[in-house]
Protein backbone atom coordinates (compact mmCIF):
# COMPACT_ATOMS: atom_id res chain seq x y z
CA UNK A 1 0.00 0.00 0.00
CA UNK A 2 0.89 3.67 -0.84
CA UNK A 3 0.13 6.80 0.39
CA UNK A 4 0.58 10.09 -1.05
CA UNK A 5 0.47 13.12 1.36
CA UNK A 6 -0.52 16.61 -1.13
CA UNK A 7 1.52 19.07 0.58
CA UNK A 8 0.64 22.01 -1.20
CA UNK A 9 -0.65 26.33 -0.39
CA UNK A 10 0.51 29.47 -0.99
CA UNK A 11 0.41 30.49 3.08
CA UNK A 12 -1.66 33.50 2.82
CA UNK A 13 -4.44 32.90 5.24
CA UNK A 14 -1.95 32.50 7.96
CA UNK A 15 0.00 35.24 7.27
CA UNK A 16 3.08 36.64 8.19
CA UNK A 17 4.26 33.47 9.66
CA UNK A 18 2.92 31.64 6.47
CA UNK A 19 4.66 32.33 3.28
CA UNK A 20 5.02 30.78 -0.18
CA UNK A 21 7.63 28.58 1.39
CA UNK A 22 6.12 28.29 4.85
CA UNK A 23 2.67 27.18 3.98
CA UNK A 24 0.28 26.68 7.16
CA UNK A 25 0.92 22.85 7.59
CA UNK A 26 4.59 23.72 8.50
CA UNK A 27 3.43 26.06 11.55
CA UNK A 28 5.02 24.12 14.34
CA UNK A 29 1.97 25.43 17.16
CA UNK A 30 0.33 22.16 18.11
CA UNK A 31 0.72 20.57 21.47
CA UNK A 32 1.99 17.00 21.16
CA UNK A 33 0.20 14.77 22.77
CA UNK A 34 2.82 13.23 25.22
CA UNK A 35 2.24 15.77 28.04
CA UNK A 36 5.84 17.49 27.03
CA UNK A 37 6.47 21.12 26.04
CA UNK A 38 6.66 20.23 22.64
CA UNK A 39 4.88 21.83 19.60
CA UNK A 40 4.81 19.87 15.95
CA UNK A 41 3.51 21.04 12.85
CA UNK A 42 0.41 19.72 11.10
CA UNK A 43 2.03 17.46 8.62
CA UNK A 44 4.29 16.57 11.83
CA UNK A 45 0.93 15.42 13.49
CA UNK A 46 -0.74 13.70 10.62
CA UNK A 47 2.61 12.07 10.28
CA UNK A 48 2.79 11.06 13.58
CA UNK A 49 -0.98 9.86 13.74
CA UNK A 50 -0.50 7.60 10.94
CA UNK A 51 2.45 5.87 12.45
CA UNK A 52 0.26 5.38 15.22
CA UNK A 53 -2.50 3.84 13.23
CA UNK A 54 -0.26 1.04 12.44
CA UNK A 55 -1.29 1.25 8.71
CA UNK A 56 1.60 -0.24 6.86
CA UNK A 57 2.53 2.01 3.78
CA UNK A 58 5.21 3.40 2.36
CA UNK A 59 5.03 7.08 1.97
CA UNK A 60 5.39 9.70 -0.77
CA UNK A 61 4.92 13.68 -0.40
CA UNK A 62 3.34 15.47 -3.97
CA UNK A 63 4.78 19.48 -2.86
CA UNK A 64 6.01 21.94 -4.75
CA UNK A 65 10.13 22.97 -5.01
CA UNK A 66 9.54 25.78 -2.94
CA UNK A 67 8.35 23.62 0.19
CA UNK A 68 10.95 20.22 -0.78
CA UNK A 69 13.66 21.42 2.27
CA UNK A 70 10.76 22.27 4.43
CA UNK A 71 9.48 18.53 3.78
CA UNK A 72 12.66 17.23 4.85
CA UNK A 73 13.23 19.74 8.23
CA UNK A 74 10.08 18.42 9.70
CA UNK A 75 9.68 14.73 8.19
CA UNK A 76 13.39 13.56 7.69
CA UNK A 77 14.95 12.02 4.58
CA UNK A 78 13.04 8.83 5.18
CA UNK A 79 9.64 9.88 3.02
CA UNK A 80 9.44 9.91 -0.89
CA UNK A 81 8.96 13.11 -1.70
CA UNK A 82 7.78 14.44 -5.65
CA UNK A 83 8.18 17.89 -6.31
CA UNK A 84 6.17 19.84 -8.92
CA UNK A 85 8.25 21.83 -11.43
CA UNK A 86 5.99 24.44 -11.54
CA UNK A 87 2.20 25.02 -9.48
CA UNK A 88 -0.43 23.35 -10.78
CA UNK A 89 -3.63 21.38 -9.25
CA UNK A 90 -4.37 18.67 -7.21
CA UNK A 91 -4.56 16.24 -10.64
CA UNK A 92 -1.47 16.87 -12.06
CA UNK A 93 -0.13 16.72 -8.53
CA UNK A 94 -1.48 13.33 -8.09
CA UNK A 95 -0.83 12.03 -11.74
CA UNK A 96 3.36 12.87 -11.00
CA UNK A 97 3.00 11.67 -7.74
CA UNK A 98 1.36 7.92 -9.25
CA UNK A 99 3.64 7.75 -12.18
CA UNK A 100 6.71 8.29 -9.84
CA UNK A 101 5.57 4.99 -7.77
CA UNK A 102 5.23 3.62 -11.16
CA UNK A 103 8.13 4.52 -12.89
CA UNK A 104 10.83 4.82 -10.42
CA UNK A 105 9.05 3.01 -7.45
CA UNK A 106 8.79 0.14 -9.93
CA UNK A 107 5.10 -0.19 -8.23
CA UNK A 108 2.77 -2.57 -10.25
CA UNK A 109 -0.58 -1.55 -11.36
CA UNK A 110 -2.98 -3.54 -8.59
CA UNK A 111 -0.85 -1.67 -5.72
CA UNK A 112 -3.28 0.19 -3.59
CA UNK A 113 -2.77 4.07 -3.35
CA UNK A 114 -4.22 6.30 -0.77
CA UNK A 115 -3.97 10.05 -1.51
CA UNK A 116 -4.85 12.40 1.62
CA UNK A 117 -4.44 16.11 2.60
CA UNK A 118 -1.19 17.30 4.97
CA UNK A 119 -3.21 18.79 7.55
CA UNK A 120 -5.87 17.71 8.53
CA UNK A 121 -6.97 18.09 12.31
CA UNK A 122 -8.04 14.98 13.20
CA UNK A 123 -8.27 11.94 15.05
CA UNK A 124 -7.88 8.07 14.93
CA UNK A 125 -11.06 6.77 13.25
CA UNK A 126 -10.18 9.28 10.42
CA UNK A 127 -6.98 6.31 10.23
CA UNK A 128 -9.78 3.27 10.42
CA UNK A 129 -11.59 4.98 7.72
CA UNK A 130 -8.35 5.37 5.66
CA UNK A 131 -7.41 1.59 6.50
CA UNK A 132 -11.49 0.65 4.92
CA UNK A 133 -10.92 2.75 1.91
CA UNK A 134 -8.17 0.34 1.17
CA UNK A 135 -9.77 -2.97 1.92
CA UNK A 136 -12.58 -1.75 -0.11
CA UNK A 137 -10.64 -1.44 -2.81
CA UNK A 138 -8.44 -4.20 -2.47
CA UNK A 139 -11.91 -6.27 -2.04
CA UNK A 140 -12.83 -4.68 -5.72
CA UNK A 141 -15.98 -3.19 -4.12
CA UNK A 142 -15.47 0.24 -6.30
CA UNK A 143 -12.54 1.37 -8.96
CA UNK A 144 -12.62 4.47 -6.40
CA UNK A 145 -13.48 4.86 -2.94
CA UNK A 146 -13.41 8.69 -1.45
CA UNK A 147 -13.54 9.66 2.23
CA UNK A 148 -17.46 11.49 3.39
CA UNK A 149 -17.10 13.38 6.68
CA UNK A 150 -20.38 13.99 8.44
CA UNK A 151 -20.90 17.79 8.71
CA UNK A 152 -21.20 19.57 11.80
CA UNK A 153 -22.54 22.92 10.01
CA UNK A 154 -23.98 23.75 6.22
CA UNK A 155 -20.29 25.25 5.00
CA UNK A 156 -19.80 26.76 1.47
CA UNK A 157 -15.93 25.79 1.57
CA UNK A 158 -16.07 22.32 1.12
CA UNK A 159 -17.12 19.82 -1.20
CA UNK A 160 -19.94 17.83 -0.59
CA UNK A 161 -20.21 13.90 -1.47
CA UNK A 162 -24.09 12.46 -1.74
CA UNK A 163 -23.89 8.68 -1.47
CA UNK A 164 -26.65 6.15 -2.72
CA UNK A 165 -28.20 5.13 0.39
CA UNK A 166 -29.73 2.09 -1.71
CA UNK A 167 -26.61 -0.19 -2.62
CA UNK A 168 -24.48 -0.33 0.35
CA UNK A 169 -21.83 -2.73 0.43
CA UNK A 170 -19.88 -3.38 3.77
CA UNK A 171 -18.22 0.02 4.61
CA UNK A 172 -18.72 1.06 1.05
CA UNK A 173 -21.86 3.22 -0.27
CA UNK A 174 -21.76 4.05 -3.66
CA UNK A 175 -21.91 8.00 -4.61
CA UNK A 176 -24.73 9.40 -5.94
CA UNK A 177 -23.13 12.86 -6.79
CA UNK A 178 -20.73 15.44 -5.90
CA UNK A 179 -21.17 18.92 -5.54
CA UNK A 180 -18.51 20.98 -5.56
CA UNK A 181 -19.09 24.47 -2.83
CA UNK A 182 -22.21 24.95 -2.80
CA UNK A 183 -24.27 28.28 -1.44
CA UNK A 184 -24.85 27.78 2.41
CA UNK A 185 -28.90 27.30 1.46
CA UNK A 186 -28.12 24.23 -1.35
CA UNK A 187 -25.21 22.97 1.40
CA UNK A 188 -28.30 23.10 3.80
CA UNK A 189 -30.35 20.95 1.34
CA UNK A 190 -27.53 18.33 0.79
CA UNK A 191 -27.44 18.02 4.17
CA UNK A 192 -30.76 17.41 4.64
CA UNK A 193 -30.13 14.58 1.81
CA UNK A 194 -27.54 12.65 3.60
CA UNK A 195 -24.59 14.57 1.60
CA UNK A 196 -21.67 14.58 3.58
CA UNK A 197 -18.22 16.82 3.07
CA UNK A 198 -15.77 15.70 0.75
CA UNK A 199 -12.62 14.92 2.54
CA UNK A 200 -10.06 14.99 -0.24
CA UNK A 201 -9.14 11.50 0.60
CA UNK A 202 -9.17 8.80 -2.50
CA UNK A 203 -8.25 5.52 -2.60
CA UNK A 204 -7.78 3.20 -6.09
CA UNK A 205 -5.26 1.12 -7.61
CA UNK A 206 -2.36 2.61 -9.19
CA UNK A 207 -2.84 1.64 -12.98
CA UNK A 208 -6.02 3.43 -12.93
CA UNK A 209 -4.91 6.49 -12.49
CA UNK A 210 -2.11 6.02 -14.22
CA UNK A 211 -4.05 5.00 -17.16
CA UNK A 212 -6.00 8.38 -17.23
CA UNK A 213 -3.09 10.01 -17.32
CA UNK A 214 -1.87 8.96 -20.36
CA UNK A 215 -4.23 11.23 -22.37
CA UNK A 216 -1.69 14.17 -21.17
CA UNK A 217 1.21 12.03 -21.32
CA UNK A 218 2.77 8.85 -22.43
CA UNK A 219 6.70 9.29 -21.61
CA UNK A 220 8.60 6.08 -21.19
CA UNK A 221 10.37 7.42 -18.27
CA UNK A 222 9.42 9.42 -15.09
CA UNK A 223 12.33 12.57 -15.94
CA UNK A 224 10.22 12.74 -19.19
CA UNK A 225 6.82 13.07 -17.47
CA UNK A 226 8.39 15.86 -15.38
CA UNK A 227 9.84 18.05 -17.70
CA UNK A 228 6.94 18.05 -19.85
CA UNK A 229 4.80 18.69 -16.32
CA UNK A 230 3.53 22.23 -17.41
CA UNK A 231 1.48 20.48 -19.93
CA UNK A 232 -1.11 18.99 -17.72
CA UNK A 233 -4.20 21.59 -17.45
CA UNK A 234 -4.65 23.37 -13.97
CA UNK A 235 -7.44 21.16 -12.74
CA UNK A 236 -8.32 19.16 -9.34
CA UNK A 237 -8.64 15.65 -9.26
CA UNK A 238 -12.54 15.84 -7.73
CA UNK A 239 -13.21 17.60 -11.34
CA UNK A 240 -11.25 15.48 -13.54
CA UNK A 241 -11.62 12.13 -11.92
CA UNK A 242 -13.76 11.86 -9.23
CA UNK A 243 -16.65 13.32 -10.34
CA UNK A 244 -16.37 11.28 -14.01
CA UNK A 245 -15.72 8.20 -12.83
CA UNK A 246 -18.57 5.24 -13.08
CA UNK A 247 -17.96 2.96 -10.33
CA UNK A 248 -17.16 4.77 -7.14
CA UNK A 249 -17.89 4.18 -3.47
CA UNK A 250 -17.47 6.63 -0.18
CA UNK A 251 -16.10 5.35 3.21
CA UNK A 252 -18.21 7.60 5.88
CA UNK A 253 -15.70 8.89 8.12
CA UNK A 254 -18.22 10.03 11.82
CA UNK A 255 -15.48 12.37 14.24
CA UNK A 256 -13.27 15.24 14.81
CA UNK A 257 -12.05 17.26 11.52
CA UNK A 258 -11.02 20.13 10.62
CA UNK A 259 -8.89 22.56 8.14
CA UNK A 260 -7.34 24.75 10.22
CA UNK A 261 -6.66 27.17 7.29
CA UNK A 262 -7.61 30.61 9.00
CA UNK A 263 -6.22 32.09 12.46
CA UNK A 264 -10.18 31.51 13.77
CA UNK A 265 -10.07 27.86 13.04
CA UNK A 266 -6.77 27.12 13.84
CA UNK A 267 -6.77 29.45 17.65
CA UNK A 268 -9.80 27.27 18.27
CA UNK A 269 -7.38 24.20 18.99
CA UNK A 270 -4.44 25.68 20.58
CA UNK A 271 -3.78 25.38 24.45
CA UNK A 272 -1.25 28.32 24.84
CA UNK A 273 -2.43 31.99 24.26
CA UNK A 274 1.39 33.59 24.04
CA UNK A 275 3.99 31.90 21.61
CA UNK A 276 7.60 33.30 21.49
CA UNK A 277 8.82 36.90 23.25
CA UNK A 278 5.19 37.94 24.52
CA UNK A 279 4.19 40.00 27.35
CA UNK A 280 0.73 40.55 28.51
CA UNK A 281 -0.72 42.69 31.67
CA UNK A 282 -2.84 39.79 32.01
CA UNK A 283 -6.45 41.47 31.85
CA UNK A 284 -6.56 39.88 27.59
CA UNK A 285 -9.73 37.92 26.24
CA UNK A 286 -9.49 35.14 23.85
CA UNK A 287 -6.81 36.91 22.52
CA UNK A 288 -3.37 34.88 20.89
CA UNK A 289 -0.01 36.47 20.23
CA UNK A 290 2.68 34.80 18.01
CA UNK A 291 5.78 36.81 18.11
CA UNK A 292 8.76 35.26 16.02
CA UNK A 293 10.96 38.64 16.35
CA UNK A 294 14.01 39.15 18.65
CA UNK A 295 12.40 41.97 20.21
CA UNK A 296 9.52 41.78 22.61
CA UNK A 297 5.71 42.29 22.28
CA UNK A 298 3.70 43.80 24.97
CA UNK A 299 -0.19 43.36 24.64
CA UNK A 300 -2.34 44.75 27.67
CA UNK A 301 -6.12 44.60 27.69
CA UNK A 302 -7.00 42.74 24.13
CA UNK A 303 -9.54 41.23 23.38
CA UNK A 304 -10.77 38.81 20.91
CA UNK A 305 -7.70 39.77 18.53
CA UNK A 306 -5.03 37.78 16.56
CA UNK A 307 -1.58 39.61 16.48
CA UNK A 308 1.19 37.88 14.48
CA UNK A 309 4.46 39.01 14.16
CA UNK A 310 7.55 37.82 12.18
CA UNK A 311 10.20 38.82 9.60
CA UNK A 312 7.39 38.98 6.70
CA UNK A 313 4.92 41.28 8.95
CA UNK A 314 2.86 42.08 11.66
CA UNK A 315 -1.03 41.57 11.68
CA UNK A 316 -3.48 42.84 14.25
CA UNK A 317 -6.88 41.50 13.41
CA UNK A 318 -9.94 41.10 15.22
CA UNK A 319 -10.41 37.23 15.07
CA UNK A 320 -13.76 37.76 12.98
CA UNK A 321 -11.60 39.53 10.20
CA UNK A 322 -9.12 37.72 9.97
CA UNK A 323 -9.73 34.92 7.89
CA UNK A 324 -9.56 38.22 5.04
CA UNK A 325 -6.21 38.74 4.94
CA UNK A 326 -6.02 36.14 1.78
CA UNK A 327 -7.60 39.52 -0.05
CA UNK A 328 -4.61 41.56 0.97
CA UNK A 329 -1.89 38.87 -0.26
CA UNK A 330 -1.36 40.56 -3.52
CA UNK A 331 -0.38 43.75 -1.72
CA UNK A 332 1.81 41.63 1.20
CA UNK A 333 4.24 39.42 -1.16
CA UNK A 334 7.33 39.43 -1.12
CA UNK A 335 10.05 37.74 -0.87
CA UNK A 336 10.37 34.89 2.21
CA UNK A 337 12.13 36.39 5.46
CA UNK A 338 12.19 33.49 7.38
CA UNK A 339 12.66 29.57 5.64
CA UNK A 340 13.37 26.33 7.18
CA UNK A 341 15.53 24.11 5.37
CA UNK A 342 17.26 21.21 5.49
CA UNK A 343 20.11 21.86 6.96
CA UNK A 344 18.33 24.65 9.13
CA UNK A 345 16.87 28.09 9.27
CA UNK A 346 17.47 31.61 7.92
CA UNK A 347 15.89 35.01 8.88
CA UNK A 348 16.19 38.28 6.80
CA UNK A 349 17.63 41.01 8.94
CA UNK A 350 17.27 43.92 6.82
CA UNK A 351 17.02 44.40 3.02
CA UNK A 352 17.68 47.32 1.55
CA UNK A 353 17.94 49.04 -2.06
CA UNK A 354 19.64 52.21 -2.77
CA UNK A 355 18.76 54.73 -5.54
CA UNK A 356 21.39 53.60 -7.88
CA UNK A 357 19.95 49.84 -7.80
CA UNK A 358 22.91 48.15 -5.09
CA UNK A 359 20.73 46.17 -2.46
CA UNK A 360 22.31 44.97 1.33
CA UNK A 361 20.59 42.16 2.27
CA UNK A 362 21.46 40.78 5.56
CA UNK A 363 20.33 37.21 7.32
CA UNK A 364 20.98 35.09 10.34
CA UNK A 365 21.66 31.81 9.42
CA UNK A 366 21.65 28.87 11.62
CA UNK A 367 23.04 25.03 10.38
CA UNK A 368 22.26 22.28 12.51
CA UNK A 369 25.13 19.83 14.13
CA UNK A 370 26.04 17.43 10.83
CA UNK A 371 24.72 19.54 8.07
CA UNK A 372 25.84 21.47 5.23
CA UNK A 373 25.62 24.11 2.51
CA UNK A 374 26.10 22.86 -0.96
CA UNK A 375 29.19 23.99 -2.87
CA UNK A 376 27.98 26.90 -5.02
CA UNK A 377 28.67 30.07 -6.26
CA UNK A 378 26.96 33.12 -7.33
CA UNK A 379 27.02 36.00 -10.13
CA UNK A 380 25.30 38.76 -9.07
CA UNK A 381 26.13 39.30 -5.10
CA UNK A 382 29.34 39.30 -3.11
CA UNK A 383 29.19 37.86 0.38
CA UNK A 384 30.30 38.21 3.81
CA UNK A 385 30.32 35.69 6.75
CA UNK A 386 30.66 36.68 10.17
CA UNK A 387 30.31 33.35 12.65
CA UNK A 388 28.91 34.47 15.82
CA UNK A 389 28.47 30.76 17.50
CA UNK A 390 29.45 27.31 16.93
CA UNK A 391 32.21 25.66 14.93
CA UNK A 392 32.68 24.20 11.69
CA UNK A 393 34.20 23.61 8.71
CA UNK A 394 34.12 26.11 5.32
CA UNK A 395 35.47 25.31 1.75
CA UNK A 396 37.10 28.22 -0.22
CA UNK A 397 37.88 27.45 -4.02
CA UNK A 398 38.33 23.68 -3.10
CA UNK A 399 40.53 24.64 0.04
CA UNK A 400 39.00 23.23 3.12
CA UNK A 401 39.41 24.80 7.06
CA UNK A 402 37.71 25.02 10.06
CA UNK A 403 35.91 28.07 11.22
CA UNK A 404 34.34 29.34 15.19
CA UNK A 405 32.80 32.15 16.64
CA UNK A 406 34.39 35.76 15.74
CA UNK A 407 36.10 34.09 12.09
CA UNK A 408 34.87 36.64 9.11
CA UNK A 409 34.74 35.28 5.50
CA UNK A 410 34.74 37.33 2.79
CA UNK A 411 33.47 35.80 -0.62
CA UNK A 412 33.55 37.74 -3.80
CA UNK A 413 31.47 36.67 -6.49
CA UNK A 414 32.47 33.65 -8.66
CA UNK A 415 34.56 32.47 -6.16
CA UNK A 416 33.31 28.26 -5.19
CA UNK A 417 32.52 27.59 -1.12
CA UNK A 418 30.63 25.80 0.73
CA UNK A 419 30.33 25.17 5.09
CA UNK A 420 29.39 22.31 7.19
CA UNK A 421 28.25 22.79 11.33
CA UNK A 422 29.87 20.51 13.54
CA UNK A 423 28.41 22.38 16.10
CA UNK A 424 25.20 24.19 15.46
CA UNK A 425 26.82 27.03 13.90
CA UNK A 426 25.22 30.51 13.73
CA UNK A 427 26.53 33.48 11.35
CA UNK A 428 25.38 36.52 10.08
CA UNK A 429 25.87 37.13 6.20
CA UNK A 430 25.89 40.29 4.30
CA UNK A 431 24.81 39.90 0.59
CA UNK A 432 25.63 43.03 -1.78
CA UNK A 433 25.36 43.49 -5.27
CA UNK A 434 22.16 44.06 -8.50
CA UNK A 435 20.17 41.24 -7.78
CA UNK A 436 19.84 39.38 -4.78
CA UNK A 437 17.48 36.49 -5.71
CA UNK A 438 17.71 32.79 -4.18
CA UNK A 439 17.86 31.55 -7.42
CA UNK A 440 21.28 33.22 -7.62
CA UNK A 441 22.94 29.90 -6.92
CA UNK A 442 25.29 27.41 -9.27
CA UNK A 443 25.58 24.45 -7.33
CA UNK A 444 28.42 21.94 -7.60
CA UNK A 445 29.44 18.23 -6.18
CA UNK A 446 31.60 18.14 -2.92
CA UNK A 447 32.25 15.20 -1.20
CA UNK A 448 32.86 16.04 2.68
CA UNK A 449 33.98 12.46 3.49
Amino acid sequence: MQIILLSGGSGTRLWPLSNDARSKQFLRVLDVDDGSDKLESMVQRVHRQLRESNINADLTVATSASQVDSVIAQLGDNVNIVAEPCRRDTFPAISLACEYLSKENHCPDDEVVVVMPCDPYTEAGYFEAIQKMAAGIVEDKAKMIVMGITPTYPSAKYGYVVPDKKHIDGDVAAVNRFTEKPSVEVAEQLIAEGALWNGGVFAFRLGYVTELSRKYNSEATFVEVKAHYADYPKISFDYEVAEKADNIGMVKYDGQWKDLGTWNTLTDELKHDTYGNVITDGSGRNTHIFNELNIPLLCMGTENLVIAASPDGIIVSEKSKSENVKAYAAELKHRPMYEERRWGTYRVIDSTEFPDGYCALTKQLTLNPGCSISYQRHSCRDEVWTFIDGEGLIVLDGERRTIKRGDVINIPKGQLHALKAIASLSFIEVQCGSNLIEEDIERFPYDWE
